[in-house]
């Protein structure tokens, strides 16, 4: 029966093969040997060496079993008739050898009952294993999920509740508020400056300063507060009862204080930094946590506007603020019928080869009154308004047939485009993809939509359908800056997703900590989980490139690569990289385009 081995194996496989369902080779190859292991095992037991040796030596069977099941690799019930099919072989194969030996009947039988006793105890352990495997695959689904919900409500870069979270306390200490007749307050803190700090000095002393930040700012209030992270260099303080005894303006005070101390921060040159900052306080009722947070936010911009590093109350008078912001809204509705907006691009990289795959369009304003205007200050109101989906369906536009000037080209690259939450609201966004695609004349395999996870998650029934539809086109859909917003593994599944865009934000925590290394692991690995590809965002140093490169990312962008270049520049750009000119095979030590 030993000797016969190989012919047991060859046996099985046959039968796999006849029953016309075959799966991957390399798991094949692996059933083949559990064929083999399994004959060997009970062999030895057949030859007198004991039962426990025979489940020593299956052991192994058991485990392979147990692992394609649970992994996935197999179907539970093919790994079962694989089972069938080696003890149906190897039953033939003893009938032959007994034949052949001219062995008693009796003699047959018993061999016969031993290899029926090594298929029950084989499903059986198969089983067992199975379970293990599986309850650990979903002890880790777990741990992934429970750090996305966390990922989810708190900012990656400071740990800080996030914009979200925030204004759940905000509402709840609001009803407390309303039931107590206790005061309450927020303090909206925005630091002095600091474009200039990540333009002058880089992201990473940037993004170290706003942990620094973080620190001082949680150091300084007390338990019962809360202390958030807004997004980018804005904080939020909310305070109650105890803590206003003696007014909301000797916590801000308190809390220029201590960012008036100087920053040590070991990623910039400079031995020690110095920042300011300008709050703004509302205190008193309020109908929502929002309208607190927008009355802190425009006393905010009143103490920058009185000349900074101070704090202001609001007071209703500051309400002219809103003025302003008219006056930008009735520019903006000017900008686009005066052709004043105009689109950058930034290619997209893969990571295995270092080609670029795609440009990712992104819209700029020239305003004649204004100057050069970029998106963070215009975007924001032109969600709130609604003009952005008049002016996103321009953009799609306008980036369709540009991705067409380049293929005609020769370069046979993508065009990405972001999608406003505002433009999902309606079904005319289907009708405008679709019409986009044919007046351009883009193939729609070339197009990807680019949603951040908030636009998903207005209304995931809703959404769902749209993005569907616009599958049906076949256009690709990418989440962007995944992993800052509300979603779950569980509407990622629901969702027609073709990629995820890593934020930058993780990126960089990546290269502060193992944790953030973790987190990263943890979102490529979803993304694989799902067949779905990965993109990491704002790629800015060559050692950020070689760890996602190691955790097998699959693309990327970053000013490593290129800054958002001009429609003249990006044709260059291309054309140098087609000739060569730009090593593909070589990781870049520089901006490849500035």
């Amino acid at each position: 029966m030993n000797g016969r081995t190989e012919q047991v194996v060859e046996a099985m496989l046959r039968r796999t093969k006849s029953s016309g369902f075959e799966l991957d080779a390399q798991v094949e190859e692996r059933f083949a040997r559990v064929g083999t292991v399994s004959t060997v095992a009970v062999a030895r037991w057949m030859s007198g060496e004991g039962a426990d040796v025979a489940r020593e030596v299956g052991q192994e069977s058991w485990q392979i079993f147990g692992q394609l099941a649970s992994q996935r690799a197999a179907p539970l019930n093919e790994v079962t008739k694989r089972c069938l099919r080696w003890c149906d072989a190897a039953g033939e194969v003893l009938v032959e050898c007994a034949h052949e030996l001219e062995i008693h009947p009796a003699v047959l039988s018993q061999a016969l009952a031993m290899l029926q006793r090594s298929l029950n105890v084989t499903l059986v352990r198969m089983c067992e294993s199975f379970e293990t495997e599986r309850r650990r695959a979903d002890e880790e689904l777990s741990r992934r999920q429970h750090e996305l919900a966390f990922l989810a409500t708190h900012d990656a870069l400071t740990g800080l509740p996030n914009r979200t979270l925030i204004l759940d306390r905000v509402e709840q200490m609001l009803m407390r508020s309303r039931r107590d007749h206790t005061p309450l307050a927020a303090l909206f803190i925005d630091l002095d400056n600091f474009k200039a700090i990540n333009d002058t000095l880089g992201h990473a002393t940037g993004d170290e300063l706003l942990q620094s930040v973080a620190s001082r700012l949680t150091a300084v209030v007390r338990e019962t507060d809360a202390v958030g992270r807004l997004g980018g260099d804005e904080f939020v303080v909310v305070a109650s009862e105890l803590s206003l005894a003696s007014g909301p303006e000797l916590i801000a005070e308190r809390l220029l204080a201590a960012l008036d101390q100087p920053f040590k921060l070991e990623s910039s040159a400079q031995p020690q930094l110095k920042v300011t900052a300008s709050i703004g306080i509302a205190a008193g009722e309020r109908e929502t946590a929002g309208d607190l947070l927008r009355d802190a936010d425009i006393a905010m911009y009143q103490a920058k506007w009185d000349g900074r590093h101070r704090y202001a109350v609001f007071e209703s008078g500051m309400q002219t603020a809103v003025q302003s912001r008219m006056e930008l809204e009735m520019d903006l509705r000017m900008a686009l019928e005066n052709d004043e907006f105009f689109l950058v691009y930034q290619p997209t990289f893969n990571l295995r080869d270092m080609t670029p795959t795609g440009m990712e369009a992104l819209i700029r304003w020239d305003s004649p009154t204004r100057e050069l205007v970029q998106p963070d200050d215009f975007i924001g109101l032109l969600e709130e308004t609604g003009l952005i989906v008049e002016i996103g369906r321009w953009v799609l536009q306008e980036a369709c047939c540009q991705g067409v000037r380049w293929r005609e080209a020769g370069h046979p690259i993508g065009i990405a485009v972001n999608v406003s939450a505002r433009q999902l609201d309606s079904d005319d966004f289907v009708e405008d993809v679709r019409r986009c695609l044919l007046e351009s004349g883009l193939e729609p395999e070339s197009l990807t939509i680019e949603i951040t996870e908030t636009a998903l998650m207005r209304d995931t029934v809703a959404t769902t359908a749209r993005l569907q539809a616009v599958k049906e086109l076949r256009v690709r859909i990418a989440i962007d800056d995944f992993g800052t917003g509300y979603s779950s593994m569980a509407h990622l599944q629901h969702f027609p997703v073709d990629a995820l865009k890593i934020d930058r934000s993780f990126i960089t925590q990546m290269t502060h900590n193992r944790e953030g290394e973790t987190i990263l692991n943890t979102l490529v690995q979803l993304g694989k989980a799902l067949s779905i590809e990965t993109l990491a965002e704002g790629i800015e140093q060559a050692h950020e490139l070689s760890l996602l490169r190691g955790q097998l990312c699959d693309s990327g962008q970053g000013f490593l690569f290129a800054r958002p270049l001009d429609a003249a520049d990006t044709a260059a750009f291309l054309e140098n990289w087609k000739q060569g000119q730009s090593a593909p095979s070589e990781l870049p030590a520089q901006p490849l385009a500035g």
